[in-house]
């Protein structure tokens, strides 16, 4: 009797974990870039396959209406016909992580796109982690070291910190990242190559981050060509890997371009499943998603490490005003804000500082090192706000100390922000250089 209700009981607790069958479907419409599926039984945000005549196509649900299910395949829409067949994938296996993926390059769904071989992950994790109690994070109370002079000294950025570095076509991103990678005392440099041409993945691969600094780096590349989904993807797997060394206890430096192309991924998947645009052309969930993609860096809890990240953001016409632009410096813990006149003067990195600001710069440095960047940035302002009249010859010396300080000192000042591409100025070196540097400025400007 016993022996039989065990069993019994045994039969029940099974059938109880069996996972319910997940029902197929069939395509009844597809225009742009969405398919549209009746009899499909799958939640939005799982992954199905599609049947087309050349093969099967993965495909993901973005939405649905009624019984109309909308989905958005990771691939090019080629050889689908009215009617074929939809399968759910039933588990979704995560996406594998690990310290094999040191000195690789994957693709938005974690696959290898250097021919290296296929990647030994040690464990696999979710791509939508539950959001960080923002009471269990570490605060941010420690400099990084990214390697360049004129961030390290003027626009501190501490472990944990979450900037934004906005600029337009050409103005040197690309170049500014790379410097940062080689630079930076991080353990560990995750970059996401979202949207951008394929030409450009390629030369910053090799020319940009270099061999050396591979070796501790894992880019995602998610080119231009690629559809919108697996744009999104792509930002969703470099967080999601930078998270898993951050679990590790490691320092990570995280470096997205662009944030404006994820923007526009999102915007062209709910524009295709019927969401209403607002702000040009921008619907309402793509400022819910730049957020929740943004939170998910930052410092950990006690016992784990930090990520710092550097989303870049397209001006475009270099214009700062631009809505993504805009929702960006709300949600970020500062800007670093990239000159288009600097660049053309020969100016690099063509860093405006006038226009920059790092938040969190007071809580990671010294009073003595806030002063000195104080004294620096109001005579930079002061030539600048003037450099007009200077040039014209129409300021009389004499007319304003500041100002004479200012044309006297810019030599030095544009010396001191400046630094060639393949050049690191460590944390402390360039310190000792811009204290010298705000000393001298002050004993001149008390002087007057």
């Amino acid at each position: 009797m016993t022996h039989a209700l065990i069993e019994s009981l045994s039969n029940i607790r099974a059938s109880v974990n069996t996972p319910r069958p997940v029902a197929s479907g069939k395509l009844v419409r597809g225009v742009g870039l969405t398919l549209e599926a009746v009899g499909c039984q799958i939640p939005i945000g799982g992954r199905c396959r599609v049947q087309t005549i050349s093969g099967k196509v993965e495909a993901e649900v973005v939405g649905f209406a009624n019984d109309t299910t909308f989905l958005m395949p990771t691939e090019s829409i080629k050889g689908i016909v009215p009617g074929s067949l939809v399968e759910p994938i039933a588990h979704d296996a995560g996406l594998g992580v690990g310290d094999a993926l040191l000195g690789r390059v994957i693709d938005g769904n974690g696959e290898p796109l250097d021919g290296k071989g296929p990647i030994k992950v040690s464990k696999r994790v979710s791509t939508s982690p539950p959001p960080i109690n923002p009471l269990q994070r570490k605060p941010v109370s420690e400099p990084l070291d990214v390697g360049v002079r004129a961030i390290n000294s003027m626009l501190t950025v501490g472990k944990g910190q979450r900037m934004g570095l906005f600029a337009g076509s050409g103005v040197g991103k690309s170049v500014l990242m790379g410097m940062m990678t080689r630079g930076t005392t991080a353990d560990v440099v995750v970059v996401g190559l979202i949207g951008e041409r394929g030409r450009e993945v390629k030369e910053f691969i090799e020319d940009i981050l270099g061999e050396e600094e591979r070796n501790k780096a894992v880019v995602v590349a998610a080119p231009a060509d690629t559809s919108p989904l697996m744009r999104l993807k792509g930002s969703e797997t470099a967080i999601t890997i930078a998270e898993y060394f951050r679990d590790q206890g490691k320092n990570v430096l995280l470096l997205m371009d662009s944030l404006t192309r994820y923007a526009m991924a999102q915007r062209e998947i709910a524009l295709a499943v019927g969401e209403p645009p607002a702000t040009k052309g921008y619907p309402p969930s793509v400022f819910a998603k730049l957020p929740a993609l943004v939170e998910r860096a930052g410092n950990g809890s006690p016992h784990q490490g930090s990520i710092t990240a550097f989303y870049t953001v397209l001006t475009e016409g270099d214009d700062l005003q631009d809505p993504i632009a805009d929702s960006a410096r709300a949600i970020l813990d500062g800007h670093i804000v990239l000159s288009r006149t600097l660049a053309e003067s020969g100016h690099y990195p063509a860093i405006d500082i006038e226009s920059s600001i790092s938040r969190v710069m007071p809580q990671v440095v010294k009073p003595e090192h806030e002063q000195n960047a104080r004294s620096i940035k109001r005579v930079y302002s002061a030539y600048q706000q003037n450099k007009d009249l200077i040039n014209l010859g129409a300021y009389a010396k004499g007319s304003d100390p500041l100002i004479d300080l200012s044309i006297a000192a810019a030599p030095a000042i544009n010396a001191f922000l400046q630094q060639t591409t393949k050049q690191v100025v460590p944390f402390e070196k360039g310190e000792a250089a811009m204290q010298t540097l705000g000393k001298g400025l002050q004993a001149a400007n008390q002087g007057q």
